[in-house]
């Protein structure tokens, strides 16, 4: 069934009627804060596709092209703030309505506003990694090193994106990538790009989590991807119900027991507002 803002209750009666949430969240959640989602309504790309591990790995050009762009968009998400609907999942949570969250977002914002049992399913964009020696960076150090090594380097009018990089279009040839600080490796940011796996222990973890809950509910999420994806296959195969807050098309439409279609900081804070009355 599909409900508006004129039939909020049927969300509540959801939540407590399973009162162990499994709760994934996507890109959705995120917006309000100003990070730019990967998909429009029917689920489609709103611009390029994220760069992909293959890309990155096999491509000096390619790192040149993503940590030029990711120095010109990483201000936008190191300054992201959570929003409403970050607060109303971690109000939901000490509340005990949610037994594990999962987020497809790497920008760490569930965390800061105060949800305590995350697991972020692809990583944070706040870490870097060295891919040869494992050497973890903050993500703000490099950022100085990027500075740094690419004097007077800025793209007028670059567009966000969800990457935490921008859509900067220009001749990277001349970027200078800096090396890993400690053994002169290749830097990564600590996430799963595209194409790649999460880490096998992260998604037992999840998959665990899921077993022990009475329902799924999906935030802010089309689901195209295939790691957010399987636990609603994995829930449906189960027989527990999985509900979805989303405006728009989602990869597990045929698969719900209930969809609200409203923005997520409207729908979760109404419900964490009468959860907690």
């Amino acid at each position: 069934m599909s409900i508006t803002t004129a039939q909020p209750d049927a969300l509540l009666e959801f939540a407590r009627r399973h009162p162990r949430l499994f709760v994934l969240t996507g890109a959705g959640v995120s917006t309000a804060s100003g990070i730019p989602g990967y998909r429009d309504a029917d689920g489609n790309w709103r611009s390029r596709q994220p760069i992909t591990h293959q890309d990155f790995v096999a491509s000096d050009m390619a790192r040149r092209r993503y940590w030029a762009r990711s120095l010109t968009g990483w201000p936008v998400m190191a300054g992201a703030t959570p929003n409403a609907a970050h607060q109303a999942l971690a109000r939901l949570e000490r509340a005990g309505h949610i037994g594990q969250l999962v987020t497809q977002n790497v920008d760490g914002l569930h965390a800061r506003a105060g949800s305590a049992n995350v697991i972020d399913l692809h990583g944070r964009l706040r870490d870097v990694v060295c891919m040869e020696c494992g050497a973890m960076h903050a993500r703000a150090a490099v950022q100085t090193l990027l500075k740094a090594a690419n004097p007077g380097f800025a793209v007028a009018g670059a567009v966000s994106a969800p990457d935490g990089d921008a859509d900067v279009e220009v001749d990277f040839s001349g970027f200078d990538v800096p090396p890993c600080p400690a053994c002169g490796g290749v830097l990564k940011p600590d996430v799963v790009f595209f194409g790649d796996s999460v880490p096998r222990p992260r998604a037992k973890a999840a998959m665990d989590a899921l077993v022990a809950a009475d329902a799924v509910l999906v935030a802010g999420s089309s689901l195209m991807v295939r790691s957010g994806f399987r636990f609603c296959e994995a829930a449906h195969a189960a027989g527990k119900p999985i509900a979805a807050i989303n405006l728009g098309r989602t990869r597990a439409d045929g698969l719900l027991a209930l969809k609200v279609e409203m923005d997520c900081c409207e729908a979760l804070g109404a419900l964490a507002d009468e959860i907690n009355r």
